[in-house]
């Protein structure tokens, strides 16, 4: 017989064990396995009781024997004789003191026994009093290396990508909408703004019992640490060192605080002053009003779309413009930039095709590497034709319109590496540059000029082959060649791509001044790849564009006509 265990206490039980095996200094693939099994928990769409009692655990992915084995002690006796043997090998507070650098599990006994720490501010505390010198093994210098430590710790904010954000955030907002004092509840912030990296998610709950929707909030079992907690606010450690917050406001002040919790200082600033030539004192002010939406338009604006939300000339357009026409999902009818297992994708045309077909989408291009980039095993000529005999294999299987294309590498000359007689039998080209990022500014200026000089039509892929996190955008003169691209046959593409997230908002501004085009493309390696569409449309809206200057979404005719090579 099952206790009343669900399946979110077993995965913050086993998130726990693997954060104190992790500790304890076990091997990282035993620490991610417990990690992976809470996340498979968590994802579970059928009951885990079942699940147990049928022993059909280990049929769930990333759910070995092992994991089998504690999962089902848990759900059967509400605990687990590992985490309980863990916890009591560690000394208390030992994980959220293991944060701080020079103190392994074995010092942090030390302290316990000493003065009976427990958490970082205990330490801060013993610190501060003179007191942990005075500890056998420590000493003044480590005192003072351990405040430092402390204090550098407090102010530390790590930037998060959005999509590693998001995969927190969504659940957390799922746990708050599933408790019954919560009348409503969303994201905020940064991740509402779709802001490519992020240092902090926030959540909005309404309710008339703060208290209990914040004891809530601290039970996601996500929760790696609590901050801080006020009446109002609860601030939290996720998993994968994410900082967030959960704010609760009265149902009738839910719209305003929202609205000041999401966007941007720049964009609250100005919406202050719009406040004032309302003879209000703060947009605050206006509570009982049931949405955004009512708030923008009390203050003579149309509503601003939560992406637009920057500071960056969004309040003086709202005066006039109502953004009815700013992209959206929905907008996109073709997916565009694929790769498949001709070069380095992981699925077949096929595969590709029927998922894209699966999302109601009405046409997609196979978009392999070319011959320069071998790392990715671009397609040489010689197998050029088989690919092309796939694609009209394939299409006679699917409905979903299907054009062949290519990523051509942009070589260090600017030109393409296909010959012209290949680039012309094309239905599409994306022209990208993949090698020798670290050419001056003014040799990659003109590199880029040639390229998108040529005179076939073509799609400037990744445009500034930036990563996030990881590879800053190379040097050029953006401006440069968006002039020149304004005057030759080319678009833009913005890149889904949740690493990529290429080209940023400020030159997709840019870009419009000058009339530019766009495609909206998910450079997808795998049918799972294709859901990278959504960050491709955040990254666009936070730029800006609207549907008619966005190429995909024409419908399969339009788009073809339009990025035709040669006419």
């Amino acid at each position: 017989m099952s206790t009343m265990v669900d399946k979110l206490d077993v995965a913050r039980a086993l998130r726990e064990i693997g954060a104190l095996l992790r500790c304890k200094g076990e091997s990282s693939f035993k620490v991610q396995a417990y990690e992976n099994g809470a996340s498979a928990v968590e994802a579970l769409s059928e009951d885990l009781g079942r699940l147990v009692e049928e022993a059909r655990l280990t049929q769930v992915p990333g759910i070995g024997a092992s994991l089998a084995s504690v999962i089902t002690e848990i759900v059967r006796t509400g605990q687990s004789e590992l985490l309980t043997q863990v916890r009591a090998e560690l000394p208390p507070g030992v994980l959220e003191l293991c944060e701080i650098p020079g103190l392994s599990p074995k010092k942090i006994q030390v302290l316990h026994d000493a003065l009976g720490i427990t958490s970082v501010e205990d330490l801060r505390q013993a610190c501060l009093a003179g007191r942990v010198r005075s500890v056998k093994g420590f000493g003044p210098k480590t005192q003072q290396s351990l405040l430092e430590a402390i204090a550098q710790r407090e102010t530390r904010v790590e930037q998060v990508l959005l999509v590693d954000a998001l995969a927190v955030a969504e659940p957390l907002l799922d746990h708050l909408r599933a408790f019954p004092a919560v009348q409503r509840a969303d994201l905020a912030g940064e991740v509402r703004r779709f802001c490519e990296t992020v240092s902090e998610v926030q959540l909005v709950a309404a309710s008339d019992e703060a208290h209990a929707v914040l004891d809530h909030a601290e039970r996601f079992p996500r929760v790696t640490r609590v901050r801080s907690r006020d009446a109002e606010r609860v601030e939290l450690f996720l998993a994968g060192d994410v900082r967030a917050s959960v704010h609760v406001a009265p149902p009738a002040h839910y719209a305003a605080a929202l609205l000041t919790l999401t966007g941007a200082p720049a964009h609250l600033a100005e919406l202050g002053k719009t406040a004032t030539e309302h003879g209000l004192e703060d947009v605050r002010a206006l509570v009982s009003i049931e949405s955004e939406d009512q708030i923008y338009r009390a203050l003579g604006l149309n509503p601003v779309p939560p992406e637009l939300r920057e500071g960056d000339g969004e309040i003086e357009a709202a005066r006039h413009d109502d953004f009815a026409d700013l992209v959206t999902q929905a907008d996109i009818q073709g997916m565009v930039h694929c790769h498949t297992v001709f070069s380095d994708g992981n699925d077949t045309i096929e595969d590709m095709a029927r998922a894209a077909e699966a999302m109601g989408m009405k046409y997609l291009t196979i978009t392999d590497h070319s011959p320069t980039a071998h790392y990715a095993r671009g397609v040489e000529l010689d197998r050029l034709k088989s690919q092309w005999d796939e694609i009209a294999r394939v299409q006679e299987r699917v409905k979903i319109k299907l054009l062949r294309g290519t990523e051509s590498d942009i070589l260090a000359t600017g030109a393409l590496d296909y010959p012209d007689a290949i680039l012309e039998q094309l239905d599409v080209v994306i022209a990208s540059v993949h090698s020798r990022m670290k050419m001056d500014e003014a040799a990659m200026t003109q590199r880029l000029v040639d390229a998108m000089r040529q005179p076939i039509f073509k799609i400037w892929g990744h445009p500034l082959g930036r990563l996030l996190l990881r590879r800053e955008p190379f040097a050029c003169r953006v401006e440069e060649v968006l002039d020149v691209i304004a005057s030759s046959r080319a678009a833009i593409e913005v890149n889904g791509d949740p690493y990529r997230l290429d080209m940023e908002p400020r030159w997709l501004k840019e870009a419009r001044k000058r009339g530019i085009r766009f495609v909206i493309s998910t450079d997808a390696h795998s049918t799972k790849g294709l859901s990278s569409l959504r960050f491709g449309v955040g990254v666009a809206r936070r730029g800006g564009l609207r549907k008619g200057e966005v190429l995909n979404a024409l419908g399969p005719e339009g788009f073809a006509t339009a990025v035709r090579p040669s006419h």
